[in-house]
């Protein structure tokens, strides 16, 4: 990778800006235990940094010269038994950012340099403490912001996916090693690879590559957050059910029609599973402009939904409305697959459900009382129906990274090109072309095969500590 110099000792803070009670001032390089040792005055009298044992902690004072900065505790891991394979120094000191910034100082005045975003993760790479992917799953892991997206970053990070792509690349590259071996001796015309077994091999990839590009419409929301789009016309209380459903008071409720004029979003998380409530503007015909281009935002946030939330007044609505607006959206919508909840509001201002309701039974509708937040809990029962959560098995392997989903497909792709050629009997060498290329675009996954330009979009993502 550009830039990089696996030589230099790097230093950074690895806790979030600001003042806390904590923070962690983290180095990795051969001269990490070294420009420790020059600033750390242990409390032990006669102990000896370089000397002391890893993964040990130590009490004492971080000193400039003879001025204290600060009473720390440091931590010491000896390489290659670290996270990032190198020698390792932690240093926990108040988290005063003027205390940070000095033992910062300290630690470059001795020879160390500031770390790069993501540096301390692409050395664990480097030096084989973990995979690509695995990296990438560290980041996710520091962006996790629910229980499903924790748990799918966590396995990743501990290798589920990457084990499951190192078994496929494995297998695939006996063979092609075979496919390699009968060009040595094209003029003998040999066979080493047995086709019909390359046949069946072929045949079990493409059932498990399709698995996991189908895992990540699951696996992507579930990291992202599921989008759910509330809809309906103005004031039928769409804002008032997000406020329900949110249990607080995060939308502008108004007796005024159209008082929302653009997308509110907010995020809650139901058993673990992260959703993405949208509260559009209302649908009907408007000559205010502001509320028009509400209007045309709704359909927007429509389509980048996974759930759509039509909510009406089941007071005042009839079934052939209902009917002509679920085909307009539809209309806007083309073939793209969302799941339609029907949600009949106001149940409150009624004696009972109008008989004609009971045609709704070919959509998924559910009665509520926005405003007495009646039934609620029926919505969220059904969204989480909406989500695969048995996918979520402890052993289950998951995409989320839009990478890696591009890699399967590239890899697809090359497995039926090598499909094709068995059944056209091609030539060996024609062969190895195909199972290169799948043996590649599977190996970009877990940073088997990979490229500067790759590397600096992964770890530039990164926060500067990590």
């Amino acid at each position: 990778m550009k830039n990089y110099d696996s030589k230099d000792t790097i230093c950074a803070p690895a806790t979030a800006p600001g003042n806390a009670a904590i923070a962690v001032i983290r180095m990795s390089g051969e001269k990490a235990i070294e420009i420790a040792g020059s600033i750390f005055i242990p409390r032990k009298k006669g102990l000896k940094l370089n000397k002391a044992e890893s993964h040990r902690m130590f009490f004492g004072q971080v000193m400039d010269g003879e001025a204290a900065v600060d009473e720390v505790l440091l931590t010491k891991f000896v390489a290659p038994n670290s996270y990032t394979g190198e020698d390792i120094v932690e240093i926990s000191c108040h988290g005063s950012p003027y205390i940070q910034q000095q033992i910062l100082k300290l630690c470059m005045d001795g020879g160390a340099r500031i770390a790069r975003p993501g540096e301390f993760t692409l050395r664990a790479f480097m030096n084989g403490r973990m995979d690509l992917s695995q990296a990438e799953a560290v980041a996710d892991l520091i962006a996790s912001n629910s229980a499903a997206s924790h748990q799918i970053a966590f396995r990743q990070m501990r290798g589920h996916f990457s084990d499951r792509i190192r078994a496929l690349r494995s297998r695939l590259l006996e063979f092609a090693a075979l496919i390699e071996l009968e060009l040595d001796f094209s003029d003998e015309d040999v066979e080493f690879a047995d086709r019909a077994k390359l046949v069946a091999l072929l045949e079990q990839l493409e059932v498990e590559v399709t698995g996991l590009r189908e895992s990540f419409a699951t696996g992507n929301v579930l990291k992202n957050g599921i989008p759910v789009a509330i809809i309906g016309k103005p004031n039928v209380g769409k804002s008032t059910l997000l406020n329900a459903i949110l249990n607080e008071e995060r939308a502008i409720v108004s007796e005024i029609p159209g008082t929302t004029r653009d997308a509110i979003e907010d995020v809650i998380s139901i058993k673990g599973v992260s959703f993405r409530f949208i509260d559009t503007a209302g649908l009907r015909e408007s000559q205010d402009v502001i509320e028009t281009v509400g209007i045309e935002r709704t359909y927007e946030k429509i389509r980048q939904a996974a759930i759509i939330l039509y909510l009406f007044d089941v007071s005042e609505t009839s079934l052939e409305e209902i009917q002509e607006t679920t085909n307009d959206f539809r209309q806007h919508l083309g073939d793209e697959p969302k799941r339609l909840i029907l949600i009949a509001n106001k149940i409150d201002l009624m004696e009972e459900i109008p008989h004609h309701f009971r045609e709704l039974v070919e959509w998924e509708t559910i009665f509520v009382s926005a405003k007495r937040k009646e039934n609620i809990n029926l919505i969220t029962d059904s969204l989480l129906d909406s989500v695969n959560l048995s996918s979520q098995e402890e052993n289950h392997a998951m995409v989320t990274n839009s990478r890696h989903y591009e890699a399967l497909a590239q890899a697809a792709k090359a497995v039926e090109a090598i499909k094709d050629g068995l059944e056209q009997h091609v030539s060996g060498d024609l062969l190895s072309i195909d199972l290169r290329r799948a043996l590649h675009h599977l190996g970009t996954i877990t940073g088997q095969v990979t490229s500067d330009e790759i590397l600096g979009e992964i770890f530039g993502k990164f926060c500067i500590g990590k």
